[in-house]
């Protein structure tokens, strides 16, 4: 039976940009009227699963969570089941043929043609006047992912965002400001800025990269006090985002740079147009330039031309780069990517023993700079409370990807809000503090 306020559980698989399209997707449907929830086990008449489409692991999780809650729309425990996403944008058809209990699949620029299809099937309630934003968040309240451009226009051969996504499209200045600032009205003290690749920002409205001057205008809103960086692309990284980092006290002293790999050879076949020595040259650059960065990166193990050799010098370039964050991921073999055309040589048992070498070798260096934190004072934005801690972060920690900071739950602290802590003690990925 459909209750009065029909309730939409968004499940969002992938990465934080599928969270911004499901949280404005949130938007609409509760200016409609209905109660919308995030990945929640609440009792929902509707359920909308957000998919990723990008590599091997991405693609069973989707599948994996569509089947689950196909079940129960067979059941009759939902009344409507709806995909959406890079997966269905793929694989569509294939969907559509083999999961027939999903009433309606939707490709990545189809969106807005999903409120329409509740608007047609439950008994209309009243519209909402409480939704002033143009998201409906699932993060915290205090933070929040900024969305700046769609697509992208490099050519990577292993990646098939480009052809699910389409062309770099930039969005204008002023919607990213007026969005942010609704956002800050809203008590979001930190915007991520995130996109396919952040520094092209801007080329295909003004001819030029614009992301300073769109950090220039960010950094004047009042409410925010954090503005953080994701999803750089090392070849052509611009001095001047250097200078802001370094100079605008609301940038976080951090940057997300996935650099892939570091030998020249699988640089090349990973069509990344940079070489070992370039990649070396920006590291330094960058390090030079902001001393305190806190440098998050990213590798591929096993791609097809990836030799012993090449792994050797990813492995010995990690170890002597010492960086801050790394994350490894295994190569998949996607179709539609430029790498399908080569021979995917190497065995998964070689690329996972690659992957697991590199993260054993990160975690002790991980471990060995948390240490060097301790006795430290840092100002730390409070995530929430879980068990006997509070958990917060560090300008120099994302959230979900990088370091908490556990704080005794002895004192009353407030999620959302700054404090100056010490830092006490250290693992692999958590530092502890007390207040000061």
């Amino acid at each position: 039976m459909v209750e009065k306020r029909s309730t939409v559980n968004i499940v969002t698989l992938g990465c934080s940009k599928n969270k911004v399209d499901s949280e404005v997707l949130g938007a609409q449907l509760h200016a409609m009227g209905f109660e919308v929830v995030h990945d929640s086990e609440k009792k929902s008449n509707f359920v909308v699963i957000n998919t990723c489409g990008f590599i091997g692991d991405a693609k069973e999780e989707s599948v994996d969570t569509i089947l689950s809650y196909a079940s129960l729309r067979k059941r009759g425990k939902i009344a409507r089941l709806v995909v959406m996403g890079c997966l269905s944008e793929r694989y569509k058809k294939d969907l559509e043929r083999e999961i027939h209990e999903v009433d309606a699949f939707y490709g990545v620029n189809d969106q807005s043609l999903i409120p329409a299809l509740f608007k047609l099937d439950a008994p209309r309630p009243e519209p909402s006047n409480s939704c002033q934003s143009v998201r409906i968040l699932s993060t915290p309240s205090h933070y929040a992912y900024l969305k700046i451009s769609e697509g992208c226009d490099r050519s990577c051969a292993f990646c098939a965002i480009p052809g699910i996504r389409g062309r770099h499209i930039s969005r204008t200045i002023e919607s990213l400001v007026k969005e942010a600032a609704e956002l800050a009205n809203a008590g979001v003290k930190e915007i991520i800025l995130i996109a396919q690749e952040l520094t092209y920002y801007g080329i295909d409205l003004h001819g030029k990269r614009m992301l300073p001057e769109l950090i220039a205008q960010l950094s004047q809103i009042e409410g925010i006090e954090w503005i953080r960086l994701q999803y750089a692309y090392p070849q052509q990284f611009p001095d001047e985002l250097t200078r802001v980092i370094a100079d605008n006290p609301k940038v976080c002293k951090y940057i997300d740079l996935p650099l892939q790999h570091i030998s020249t050879n699988v640089l090349d076949s990973m069509r990344r147009n940079i070489t070992r020595e370039k990649t070396i040259e920006l590291v330094k650059k960058i390090r030079a330039s902001v001393p305190e960065i806190a440098f998050r990166t990213t590798f591929i193990t096993g791609f097809p031309t990836e030799t012993e050799d090449d792994f050797e010098e990813l492995y010995q370039f990690v170890k002597e780069s010492r960086f801050d964050r790394v994350g490894v991921f295994t190569y998949s073999h996607e179709e539609d990517t430029p790498a399908f055309q080569l021979n995917d040589v190497v065995p998964e048992a070689i690329k996972q023993e690659r992957m697991e070498k590199l993260m054993t070798l990160q975690q002790d260096i991980s471990l060995e700079i948390n240490e060097s934190k301790i006795g430290r004072v840092e100002r730390v934005i409070i995530d929430k409370i879980e068990g006997e801690y509070y958990v917060g972060r560090t300008q120099y920690d994302s959230p979900e990807v990088d370091n908490e900071v556990l704080i005794p739950a002895g004192i009353e602290m407030e999620p959302g809000k700054f404090y100056n802590v010490e830092i006490t003690a250290a693992a692999h990925f958590d530092l502890y503090a007390k207040v000061i």
